[in-house]
């Protein structure tokens, strides 16, 4: 509550007014890599194969190049220390996505969940949340998760 009327007040100009205030930017590659970040942090502990993972993903699947990538996973673990819930970010997404994409977002986080080669219990509820929120059905949701288990195999 402090830290709201702390920014309030350092947003009030010197001559009473107040300043516009420039509402962050959030677009669909942001808000899926935020998404992502939430699942490798979920079980407390970020490794690097998991932020390996992270940037490769975000090369291979959102056409990015390697240090356009590194910086998007670096925004979106700044974002994602900031998010209070995860529904700001899936409403974006299941607005400008086609369900193709939300599916294959999905698929994304199981990739996160496994990039350490263990399933954690906060990171399978967190995909399971995120998908609930994108509207995808659980036998499609469980359906990726075989499918990511099965190349790793």
């Amino acid at each position: 509550m402090f830290d709201a009327i702390k920014g309030f007040l350092n947003d009030i100009k010197p001559s009473g007014g107040i300043r516009e205030i420039q509402p962050k930017v959030l677009d669909t590659k942001l808000a899926a890599a935020v998404l992502m970040v939430q699942v490798i942090v979920a079980d407390g502990e970020i490794r690097p194969e998991e932020e390996a993972k992270l940037r490769h993903v975000l090369e291979k699947n959102y056409d990015l190049s390697e240090p356009e990538a590194r910086a998007l996973a670096e925004e979106a673990q700044t974002a994602q220390g900031e998010a209070v819930d995860l529904y700001g970010f899936t409403s974006l997404l299941k607005r400008d996505m086609e369900e193709s994409q939300r599916l294959g977002l999905v698929e994304d986080l199981w990739e996160m969940v496994f990039a350490d080669g263990e399933l954690h219990e906060f990171e399978d509820n967190v995909v399971w949340r995120v998908a609930e929120l994108l509207g995808i059905p659980s036998r499609s949701r469980m359906e990726l998760k075989r499918r990511v288990l099965a190349r790793k195999s």
